[in-house]
């Protein structure tokens, strides 16, 4: 059942999807392939989200699998940050050095800027090229973690951020390998859950097990998301 209005809610478990915004094509329309953006703050469990929807046949563009894929070794963007930041950013084998260079910019915006200043073009253009690539009637999907930062929501018919306490996402980060200190400051660097709200239709609190969240995500395609398509 698509949501009359905002304030509709799904829950399963400890996993809720609230409507903030009635869910509605803003800018395609049928049939071609509803546009969504998925977000949140590192640690919420966007990815898990977006993992659903490629479960069920959409077309998923990951910019984080991107900007892995586009500094692999010997590619242009790795060379041009090498030469910005310095080789000590580079493995032995002319791998990316991924703690180094995260110890580098992380801390200094400037820093920051000039990094994304490599990959971010690179990163949008081969996204572009997989949301393009969805047949008709589907759904392309944008699993990116700055959408917020790159103002990137009214690109989209439909954006879904997902969301949880800090001290879950710490927790998750720790769990894989950053410290405590590490992972507030990249919490910290990104956006507010203020800002996130003030441009999602749907918000995700990805608070509960991870069965509870693929249920909501499920019920979110199937009652909200699906009715859209035609």
């Amino acid at each position: 059942m698509k949501p009359s209005a905002a304030g509709h809610v799904i829950t399963c478990g400890e996993a809720h999807a609230t409507a903030l915004r009635t869910p509605e094509r803003r800018i395609t329309q049928p049939p071609d392939a509803l546009r969504i953006g998925i977000s949140g703050g590192i640690g919420s469990g966007k990815s898990a989200v977006a993992d659903v929807f490629a479960r069920r046949h959409a077309t998923v563009a990951d910019a984080d699998q991107i900007a892995r894929e586009i500094v692999a070794p010997g590619s242009p963007a790795l060379h041009n940050i090498a030469q910005a930041f310095g080789t000590d950013i580079l493995n032995a084998d002319g791998s990316l050095n991924r703690p180094a260079l995260a110890q580098l910019v992380f801390s200094d915006p400037a820093r920051r800027t000039r990094l994304e200043a490599f990959t971010h073009p690179r990163i949008a253009r081969e996204s572009a090229r997989i949301l393009a690539s969805a047949p008709p009637g589907t759904f392309a999907v944008y699993d990116v973690p700055l959408l917020v930062e790159g103002g990137l929501a009214s690109t989209f018919d439909v954006v879904i951020m997902v969301g949880a306490p800090v001290q879950i996402r710490v927790e998750r980060l720790v769990s894989r390998g950053l410290t405590a200190d590490d992972a507030r400051e990249r919490i910290d660097s990104q956006a507010s859950e203020a800002e996130r709200r003030a441009v999602s239709d749907v918000w995700i609190a990805n608070t509960g097990t991870v069965a509870d969240l693929n249920q909501v995500v499920d019920r979110l395609i199937d009652d909200w998301l699906t009715p859209l398509l035609s």
